[in-house]
């Protein structure tokens, strides 16, 4: 049950899903299929602003400490959303499986994740279900895999240094 103060406790439409404290906001977990729902319910109830949109890749910490009733996948989206009036922030967490890195988008709830979604697809490689643009936005279009992966090779790009500038 959520403490008394909770958004969970004041809007019914998120009393069934998980819930934790994280220095002092709101982190909900949603499923993804309840995802944009619960993004939804917080825009009317004044979380105006997506602040910050991300993903992560848990590969080596499976075993994380989640809720009751979350299984921890590899990967999560991580939502940041601000309400002005009362100053609030809360976080939404989605677990994405490795084996299906499909997320349903919120650029029709909140159009600013347009450009945070195409970098969370470009460097990790989670789709967002229903996007407008889902091209990369940081590689080229023809880069192979997604760099910020846990999995990914390291040192695969050569770095091209230039020659040290000489006297002045």
């Amino acid at each position: 049950m959520a403490p008394a103060g909770s958004l969970a406790w004041q809007i019914p439409a998120l009393g069934q899903i998980p819930t934790v404290n994280s220095a002092g906001d709101e982190v909900f977990f949603p499923t993804r299929d309840r995802y944009v729902e619960v993004a939804t319910v917080l825009r009317g109830a004044g979380f105006a602003t997506c602040s910050d949109l991300c993903a992560v890749d848990y590969l080596t910490h499976l075993r994380r400490k989640v809720p009751d009733g979350v299984a921890a996948e590899r990967f999560e989206v991580v939502v940041n959303l601000l309400s002005f009036t009362p100053a609030r922030r809360v976080r939404l967490r989605v677990m994405i499986p490795e084996d299906d890195p499909v997320c349903p988008t919120l650029f029709f709830v909140y159009p600013g994740t347009e450009n945070m979604e195409r970098e969370a697809y470009d460097l990790m490689g989670i789709r967002f279900d229903g996007h407008p643009d889902p091209s990369r936005i940081l590689l080229p279009q023809d880069w192979e895999g997604h760099p910020l992966r846990r999995d990914y090779g390291v040192g695969r790009v050569p770095v091209q240094f230039k020659e040290a500038p000489g006297p002045r």
